[in-house]
């Protein structure tokens, strides 16, 4: 299986961002920059980044299985506005953005995750439903909860997941974070119950809101500024996730 690739990261996250609008008090109200998380070291990111406590497996039209995204802010500034996104590569490359029914949760509120696929068949999906992004103070640690099903009509298949984290200063941002990957197996054989949170709702095959294409653009920019840039273009609408350093 293809493992993730820094540019592959950068636009899957620029794709998926775009799919949805600032806020509707974003483009009405005067606003200020979110405060921008600076890396203590050059080499790393603001946010360190780790899927934990994850199911190994999930049957087609089982139950959800409930994992955890830490986002640990390494600044001394506070990140707000974050928002993951999770990038979905399956071995057979048979994954629908319909089968995968991801939802994370904002307190006791859950939010969907609507994915779309890429040209090189990879599902990616924010965490950005108009949801205004988690804000994770100085040396804190934010712990997400996240459920994912599978409907019925997922083939067997072995999948593996990583999540990209964007700051989103209204059409652009800053990629602040990469994940660890989880990798899991979808059977159609009875598996333990991952949890007893619900089961998988219905397929669903409705055209979702997302970005049509990637531009892949090499851009000049001042040294030290930027180490990975990716521009999605829709709509006329465009946006910039770089890497601050």
């Amino acid at each position: 299986m293809r493992l993730f690739t820094p540019t592959s990261l950068c636009l899957a996250a620029a794709a998926a961002l775009l799919s949805v609008p600032p806020p509707a008090s974003a483009s009405t109200a005067p606003t200020r920059p979110a405060p921008t998380c600076a890396a203590p070291d050059a080499r790393g990111f603001p946010l360190s980044t780790r899927i934990h406590d994850a199911p190994a497996g999930y049957e087609a039209g089982g139950g959800y299985g409930t994992w955890y995204l830490d986002l640990t802010n390494t600044t001394d500034r506070t990140c707000a506005a974050v928002h993951p996104v999770v990038v979905l590569v399956d071995e057979k490359r048979a994954l629908r953005p319909s089968q995968p029914r991801l939802e994370f949760y904002d307190g006791p509120r859950t939010h969907p995750v609507h994915f779309e696929t890429t040209d090189e068949a990879e599902l990616v999906g924010a965490f950005d439903d108009g949801f205004p992004g988690f804000t994770v103070g100085p040396g804190k640690t934010l712990t997400v909860k996240v459920r994912l099903a599978l409907t019925s009509d997922a083939v067997p298949n072995e999948v593996t997941a990583n999540a990209a984290v964007v700051q989103r200063h209204d059409d652009d941002g800053d990629w602040i974070g990469q994940s660890n990957d989880y990798r899991f197996r979808i059977s159609d054989d009875p598996l333990p119950d991952p949890s007893p949170t619900g089961t998988a709702p219905p397929a669903r095959d409705e055209p979702l809101p997302f970005a049509d294409e990637l531009a892949r653009t090499g851009l000049d920019t001042p040294a030290g500024l930027v180490t990975a840039t990716a521009l999605a273009l829709t709509g006329g609408a465009l946006l910039l996730v770089r890497r601050r350093r």
